[in-house]
Formats: C-alpha cells, sequence, structure tokens
C-alpha cells in the first residue's frame, strides 16, 4: 500500500495528494502518469504526476472528483492508504528549445500541464501559460503557473477572475496579433483540446495533446484506450499519452470516452447514496492488509 502523506483541496471538488512512492518518484519525467486502484474490487484509473520529490520519496498528484473512484478517492486525507499504485506509465514529454511556447490547460488540467511547462522553461523557451476554469472556485495553482511560465493568462467562462472567456480565445488573440507561437501544448476537455487543434493545423504550428483515454492496464495490452491517429490505431497509455494535435481523430475519441456514460453514472449515484458506509469499508480493508511499499 501507497501510504498519503499530505491530502488537501485546492478548488471545488479538486484534491491534491502527496503519497509515498519512492521508486516511481526516482523514475518519474514530465508527462508521465500513474494508474492507482483503491481497493481490491475497485476500478484502475489513470492519473498524470503532477510532480515528484525523489528525495522524499513522494508524487504528488490532483485529483477531480467526477466518477465513483474520484469521489471515494477524494474522501481520503492525511494517514489513509491508496491499494495499488503503478507508474510511471507513458512516453514522457517532448522538451527541447523551441522559442515560444503556449502552454493551454482547463482546471485540474492545470496540474498535468505544469511539470511540462517547467521543463520548457527550463530548456530555454519563452512560456506563455493560459489557464482556464469555469469559475474562481476552479482556478488551480496560480502562483505554480506563474514561476512555470514567463507569461501568464488566467480566463475563466464566467468572468469571475481573470477575463472572460475560454483558453481558445486568449490563444486567437496572440494568433491574431502577429505573435510568433512555435509550439503548443494543450491539456485539458477533448473539446478544447480539438478546438485547439482546428486554430493551429491551418497555421502549421506544432501542437502536441495530452490525451485523457480510458484505461485499463496500462501496458498496451487491453486496447482499451485505442486512439486513431489518421488511419493508424495507437495506444495512449505506451504511444502517448501525448501526440500530435493534427493527426487526432477527435471524434472517435469522445464516441470511445462515453462508452460506459450511463453505467458510470449509476455507480456515482450508487456511492454519494452510502458515501460513508463505502468509505468506512475502505478504510477497513486496508487497514486489514496495512503494508506499505518502499
Amino acid at each position: 500500500m501507497y501510504k498519503i502523506v499530505d491530502a488537501r483541496g485546492v478548488g471545488l471538488n479538486i484534491k491534491q495528494f502527496v503519497i509515498e512512492a519512492p521508486r516511481i518518484a526516482r523514475k518519474h519525467k514530465p508527462g508521465q502518469f500513474i494508474i492507482l486502484r483503491l481497493h481490491e474490487k475497485g476500478e484502475r484509473i489513470p492519473l498524470t504526476i503532477k510532480s515528484s520529490d525523489p528525495a522524499a520519496g513522494t508524487v504528488t498528484i490532483v485529483v477531480q472528483a467526477i466518477g465513483k473512484t474520484t469521489s471515494l478517492l477524494n474522501c481520503l486525507e492525511t494517514g489513509d492508504s491508496i491499494l495499488d499504485i503503478v507508474g510511471p506509465l507513458g512516453k514522457p514529454s517532448e522538451i527541447e528549445n523551441y522559442g515560444t511556447v503556449v502552454v493551454l490547460a482547463g482546471s485540474v488540467g492545470t496540474a498535468m500541464a505544469l511539470p511540462t511547462a517547467y521543463a520548457l522553461k527550463q530548456a530555454g523557451n519563452h512560456v506563455v501559460f493560459i489557464e482556464g476554469a469555469r469559475n474562481e472556485e476552479m482556478v488551480v495553482f496560480e502562483d505554480e503557473v506563474r514561476a512555470a511560465s514567463g507569461e501568464t493568462y488566467v480566463m475563466t467562462d464566467d468572468g469571475s477572475y481573470g477575463e472572460q472567456g475560454l483558453v481558445t480565445k486568449k490563444l486567437d488573440e496572440l494568433i491574431e496579433s502577429g505573435r510568433q507561437i512555435d509550439f503548443v501544448l494543450a491539456v485539458g476537455p477533448v473539446p478544447m483540446m480539438r478546438a485547439v487543434a482546428r486554430m493551429t493545423t491551418p497555421l502549421g504550428i506544432k501542437t502536441m495533446v495530452s490525451l485523457n483515454s480510458i484505461m485499463v492496464d496500462g501496458t498496451g495490452m487491453c486496447g482499451g484506450c485505442r486512439v486513431l491517429l489518421g488511419k493508424a490505431s495507437k495506444f495512449a497509455c505506451v504511444d502517448g499519452p501525448e501526440f500530435d494535435a493534427s493527426m487526432v481523430n477527435f471524434e472517435v475519441l469522445m464516441q470511445r470516452n462515453t462508452m460506459y456514460r450511463e453505467k458510470e453514472c449509476a455507480s456515482l449515484k450508487q456511492f454519494q447514496e452510502n458515501m460513508e458506509e463505502q468509505l468506512a469499508e475502505l478504510r477497513a480493508e486496508l487497514a486489514a492488509g496495512e503494508k506499505h511499499y518502499v
């Protein structure tokens, strides 16, 4: 089991966890992720590593409560444990000195984009970070975003903080102003990444997107995270998670991501009706088999 050494809320239904995982912390590179399982009968879910501390032997993840498993995970606190964690998985981000780089991230996607933004800045790029959220409550890690970039913009759908509008609005403004943009990274909801691709592809701006496909084993064996790049099939877990946006078939991706929507909604409803009971069962199961990995 993997002990949670720190757990704290960072936004509306968004929580950050620092977890003891020394071997993962030693190997982690920007862009990689883990797959975790809370209990013996739990589903396996992929989560991007926000940061790692090899000296402390910890990794940091950020979780938005959307479905049953993420909602149950976000009920855990400092001192609790997670049954299984596998990682680091996936190919690391491509880090080069491109010139001017624009990073676009939506809410919790900000945590996913941060390690790559830091690495791009350290490689000598001028990093423009555009963070988007539905409202002020969902703006996260703004101080870290500013530290990872040379230019920062915060956009909210309702205008409650920063500028009103989508992240693509600011990207369009930068393009229309004649700014030289050499590389774009978009991390967040599929419609946002698709919109970015539609803006940058005709202009020939190299653009990478981090795909949040449904995953099971994380090793390319199950095929659950299959994505289409042109006519070629790739697996997000081993070939990605970052891909050339101009090649991604976003329509197929969205269809695959909604395959289990009805069952996911039913599972979440069941959890919400018995939240305290299921949390108690989880803690009892973990306490019964407590053994921490180093």
